[in-house]
């Protein structure tokens, strides 16, 4: 009976890890041992024993027995390290790569390094009024100073705010119903002074 195995990529197929079997004449399990595995169990060991001459650290370490701490933690944890895969890829390679990324530029700018980050220009803003060209005049307010063309036909109404009478007067413009053209009409709105325009028409008093 035949089985079929599906190759995604010829660098799975080439990509071949090396191992140990013998050392000598002591000849290790069937699989054979990774040699990534004996080189993470190396480093552990003189990182062990870095770590007992290293004042603080030895104090800590003291109390272990010396075969857990030289021998049987360095061998666990690189065997694990030798099997263990990061998204496809060794320990020792996605540690480098998550290092870089850490002390990597959070910015950049021009496919370089950008120590602070690039201002960004933001438009200034931008009044958009309508010009009284819409079948009915749409309801806005608008401060002074400034000169205002009313091109629809209108009832003005001035006024000030409070009891007392301002030279500075607010204006309201109110739509007149039934009649759809009038002669454009300039108006000039001093400072601070207010004009709105209604979409209601005037409603005088009797």
């Amino acid at each position: 009976m035949m089985s079929e195995l599906e190759v995604r990529s010829y660098r799975a197929v080439f990509s071949l890890e090396r191992r140990v079997y013998q050392i000598d004449t002591l000849r290790l399990n069937p699989g054979g041992v990774p040699l990534r595995g004996l080189a993470y169990c190396a480093t552990l060991v003189l990182a062990a024993l870095a770590a007992r001459a290293t004042p603080g650290i030895s104090g800590v370490l003291a109390p272990l027995p010396w075969y857990l701490v030289d021998v049987a933690a360095p061998i666990a944890v690189g065997a694990l390290l030798g099997v263990l895969r990061i998204e496809g890829r060794p320990f020792h390679l996605a540690a480098g790569a998550l290092l870089r990324l850490y002390i990597g530029p959070r910015h950049s700018w021009r496919l370089g390094r950008a120590h602070l980050r690039p201002r960004v220009w933001l438009p200034p803003p931008i009044v958009m009024i309508p010009d009284g060209s819409d079948a009915r005049p749409r309801a806005l307010r608008y401060h002074g100073p400034g000169a205002v063309l009313v091109a629809f036909a209108h009832d003005r109404v001035e006024w000030s705010q409070g009891p007392i009478r301002w030279p500075r007067r607010d204006v309201s413009l109110h739509p007149v119903v039934g009649v759809r053209s009038a002669r454009a009409v300039s108006l000039e709105i001093a400072d601070g002074a207010r004009l709105e325009v209604a979409t209601t028409p005037y409603q005088r008093s009797e």
